[in-house]
């Protein structure tokens, strides 16, 4: 089979997962590459059409060991006739636990054929540049294995008789899935001495938990601490305060550090 056009779909609040996509379709080297961002609220009421004879590359963040209740409602949304499809997570340095094995779940339930999937590492949302937690991932040798895979997708692509193939692909995880997000009821907060009231915050974030009326203002509720709020404000006065928050910082800083290099399933892409 030859890759006539690949569709992008993610939820990528702090662009590492988009990173990641990008990459990859690189490595595939299409020359119809579209992109369908299902980050923002208006993500919800997006219409995307069924998709059939494309490659599609499905990504999100890992939250807790899951992907995010956002993105799975978002992704289910998308229907399908056995197109064929890559599925990515993205992680802090941590584990990625179940969240593999739910987005292949959740595609095959959406009419996907899943081919290949793999597990990259991306900065964590809670990470700082004085708490770091795999700062600056996904890096150069992460886009440069992106890239490989990519390219080792069109081949294994290449030789298939028809999308309706069994791949049989082989996700590690348990179900039921295990894991999830803490349930804690905190927010980046604004420091208003710093604060330009620009609304860049409110623009990037994927809940609408943000509004801006002569000050910032955040609905805790709705908050999904993806923290795209903290990692965008151009003069750097949305923060984290909450101790609890702080100390979960401070332990993946202490107990994550060591490089994880990303997993690849279905595909040997390093031979």
């Amino acid at each position: 089979m030859k890759i006539k056009q690949v569709k992008l779909i993610y939820f990528s609040p702090t662009g590492t997962t988009r990173k990641v996509l990008e990459s990859i379709a690189e490595g595939i080297a299409a020359a119809d590459v579209e992109q369908i961002n299902l980050t923002l609220p208006q993500g919800v009421q997006k219409t995307v059409p069924p998709f059939s004879d494309e490659l599609v590359i499905i990504g999100a963040p890992v939250y807790g060991g899951r992907l995010p209740a956002d993105a799975i409602k978002r992704f289910k949304q998308l229907k399908a006739g056995k197109t064929l499809a890559i599925l990515i997570v993205v992680y802090g340095n941590r584990e990625f636990e179940d969240a593999l094995l739910e987005l292949k779940d959740l595609a095959i339930e959406l009419g996907f054929n899943p081919v290949a999937g793999a597990a990259f590492i991306g900065e964590h949302s809670f990470a700082t540049k004085d708490v770091p937690i795999a700062n600056g991932r996904p890096d150069s040798l992460d886009v440069q294995k992106a890239m490989a895979f990519g390219t080792k997708i069109k081949d294994k692509i290449k030789v298939l008789q028809s999308p309706d193939a069994l791949m049989d692909l082989q996700i590690p995880g348990r179900f039921p899935y295990e894991g999830g997000v803490r349930s804690l009821a905190v927010a980046p907060v604004t420091k208003e001495d710093t604060c330009t009231v620009c609304g860049t915050c409110a623009d990037v974030c994927p809940t609408a938990a943000i509004s801006m009326n002569g000050s910032v203002a955040t609905q805790v509720e709705l908050c999904i601490r993806c923290c795209a709020c903290i990692k965008n404000c151009p003069t750097g006065a949305r923060v984290m305060e909450d101790s609890k928050w702080k100390n979960i910082a401070n332990w993946l800083n202490e107990n994550c550090s060591t490089r994880k290099e990303p997993q690849i399933f279905g595909i040997d892409v390093y031979k």
